[in-house]
């Protein structure tokens, strides 16, 4: 296969969790990748171009700038929209089954939750989510407190906050600016087993049940541009990763995966649905 000398490839720094509070960390992950997929297919160099936040990310895709992008749901699905004949092509192994949590602080009164039509009892709290184009710190929490009955818009008290992050969905509900919020189940987890959160003060009171979350997405015209098999040699390069081995393990490590695998656009319908019912996709 002859392929020209460049892809230009992001992942969203705002919109995945790992690594940990690096501010490096985004470019690390992305380096290290860029690396492996020049090795893995022959002649292909990777142009890493960084962005820090959901919009620049879907705007770089749309108009082109972009050729593979690693997306949260949301962010994706609304990429693909504007771009005809985009594929998501390849998820981490925990995005088949991911979930949000809802937290509150201790002090609330607020008990732990069984089921989502109990999150109806948050109406008249103070509530946040974290960034507004957040899959799993504003899309699904807000679907599931549809589903409980609850217009945040109208139920909570106040209008409901957008903290911006995950990690600042924690830090403003700890320092009780707000009652309540929603994040990103794996940030929450992470945060609790490092000791950063503050268990007197801050607890979990509901795990949503699993959706689909982050994903690449490639443009439709990879294999024109740089081939013909392309888009599968890239697909096969992702989900060749394997963390028994101690080069591809650093790279899993940094994206809190333990594989890559196939995905395709059907798994995000729901999203899409969900999009539209809260109107974040129009």
């Amino acid at each position: 296969m002859t392929l020209p000398t460049k892809m230009t490839a992001t992942g969203s720094c705002e919109s995945v969790p790992f690594p940990i509070r690096n501010p490096n960390g985004c470019s690390e992950r992305i380096s290290l990748l860029s690396d492996y997929l020049e090795a893995e297919i022959p002649g292909l160099t990777v142009e890493y171009v960084p962005v820090t936040e959901y919009t620049g990310a879907v705007t770089g895709f749309r108009v082109g700038d972009l050729d593979a992008v690693w997306f949260g749901g949301l962010t994706g699905v609304q990429a693909r929209l504007e771009v005809d004949g985009a594929n998501a092509i390849a998820q981490r192994d925990i995005d088949e089954e991911f979930t949000s949590v809802f937290i509150a602080r201790a002090d609330s009164g607020i008990e732990p939750i069984e089921g989502v039509d109990g999150l109806s009892v948050l109406a008249g709290r103070s509530f946040t989510f974290g960034s507004e184009s957040s899959t799993s710190g504003r899309l699904m929490p807000q679907s599931f407190l549809s589903q409980a009955g609850i217009d945040p818009t109208e139920d909570f008290a106040g209008q409901p906050g957008f903290s911006g992050s995950h990690d600042a969905t924690i830090e403003v509900v700890s320092a009780g600016s707000f009652e309540v919020g929603a994040l990103n189940s794996q940030v929450w987890d992470a945060r609790v087993a490092e000791g950063a959160v503050d268990t007197d003060e801050v607890i979990e009171i509901f795990r949503t049940p699993p959706y689909f979350d982050y994903h690449w997405v490639a443009q439709p015209d990879l294999d024109d541009r740089l081939g013909d098999g392309f888009t599968e040699d890239l697909t096969t390069a992702l989900t060749g990763l394997d963390e028994s081995n101690p080069d591809h393990a650093a790279i899993l490590e940094l994206f809190g995966a333990g594989s890559f695998i196939v995905t395709d656009n059907a798994n995000y319908e729901a999203i899409e649905l969900v999009g539209r019912e809260t109107g974040l996709i129009r």
